[in-house]
């Protein structure tokens, strides 16, 4: 899910004419976990030396009076400080068939060039595993080109190249339903990958640009990490063997992405249980029964939300309302979605959210090394191998 990542596209596009955004974008070119008991004193203390990155999340933040911003002032800038963030995967297309996703995806990308320039001293983009730790030693926000949707390629697999001149380094497969490419998880047939979904696995592979199965069929989990010569991720997922919902995924997927080499980010979403508002409770332990059936060096989070905390006010609650409700109308919404079901943790609604799921994870009894590798440093080190 983008969350409200499809609001924040929508509203920055409209600021940006397409000469702005093809000038933009002509410049881009040139082993198991051990519960032990619960220790209240517990602390994470090596937050602000960690490589910290967010599977998937998006450079926003809301403003007390629950409206969006994302043209980099104040309240986004400030919670981007806050954070720790060192790099977060940012959508920079459009989901869901459609016209035009190709030239949406130009645009999307012209979006965060922007920012970039207009705020240098707090965001860049990430090219390379090394520019990870350029960011972390600058304090900036490292961007990280991502598409939840293969639909921007329409049927050109040479599109993967050119996207990824652009900066785009990672590809989602599918969004939940059906495109050229398979069947996405709320897909009834789970039919699995097609002809042109391996062609773009391995031009994907060539281009070593990251394959991310987040909201993919079962079938097309599986055998698109079957197809794939490099290792994967799921960036934004639950584990289905906790809630059975279609956008978590069975131990035996979360397995093979390990066995691969791959990494599996852990959202804050409604799918960790089966209704009502999730809570840290479910975020831990998601984390903790990945950690069981992937190991350590294979499990991350990926928050699928805003950079900055969210003030719960009668316009964002009307705000989130119609968001659902767009999202049920354009058959694209999860099974667990609902109006009244916010798309975060309320005990992690704040910038330092990872640090706060540091701690709880070090009072858990989960050591330093362990919790280093779930804030970032397995995306770290997937990066690095397949970029």
């Amino acid at each position: 899910m983008l969350r409200n990542n499809e609001a924040w596209f929508d509203t920055a596009r409209d600021g940006l004419s397409r000469r702005q955004a093809l000038q933009l974008v002509l410049a881009a070119a040139a082993a198991g976990t051990c519960k032990l008991s619960f220790a209240q004193s517990a602390h994470f203390e090596r937050y602000e030396q960690a490589l910290v990155i967010d599977g998937l999340g998006a450079p926003a933040a809301y403003r007390p009076d629950g409206t969006i911003e994302m043209d980099g002032t104040t309240h986004l800038l400030a919670a981007v400080k806050e954070s720790g963030l060192t790099a977060v995967n940012v959508t920079v297309s459009e989901v869901g068939n459609g016209p035009n996703r190709f030239e949406e995806a130009v645009t999307g990308i012209a979006i965060f060039e922007q920012l970039i320039a207009q705020h240098p001293d707090t965001f860049m983009r990430i090219n390379t595993a090394d520019d990870l730790q350029v960011a972390k030693s600058s304090g900036r926000l490292g961007l990280i080109y991502g598409f939840q949707d293969t639909t921007p390629l329409e049927s050109d697999v040479s599109r993967i190249g050119l996207f990824r001149a652009l900066g785009v380094r990672i590809i989602q497969l599918t969004y939940n339903k059906r495109n050229l490419v398979g069947d996405g998880s709320l897909e009834p047939a789970n039919a699995g990958l097609s002809d042109f979904g391996r062609a773009v696995i391995a031009e994907l592979n060539r281009e070593r640009v990251l394959i991310d199965l987040s909201h993919g069929g079962q079938r097309t989990v599986a055998e698109a990490i079957a197809a794939s010569k490099a290792p994967v991720a799921i960036t934004h997922t639950g584990c289905r063997a906790l809630v059975d919902r279609p956008r978590n995924v069975y131990d035996e997927e979360l397995r093979a992405v390990a066995d691969k080499g791959g990494v599996v980010g852990i959202y804050l979403m409604p799918f960790l249980r089966e209704s009502g508002q999730p809570r840290a409770e479910d975020v831990l332990r998601h984390i903790e029964h990945a950690l069981e059936v992937c190991g350590e060096d294979h499990v991350g989070i990926g928050t699928d939300g805003f950079i900055g905390g969210v003030p719960i006010t009668p316009q964002f609650k009307e705000s989130h309302r119609e968001f659902v409700e767009d999202r049920i109308r354009r058959g694209i919404a999860a099974p667990g979605e609902a109006v009244d079901v916010y798309n975060f943790v309320p005990d992690y609604n704040t910038p330092r959210r990872f640090a706060t799921i540091a701690d709880d994870l070090a009072r858990r009894g989960h050591k330093s090394s362990r919790i280093e590798k779930i804030l970032g440093g397995n995306f770290a080190r997937l990066f690095r191998e397949v970029w």
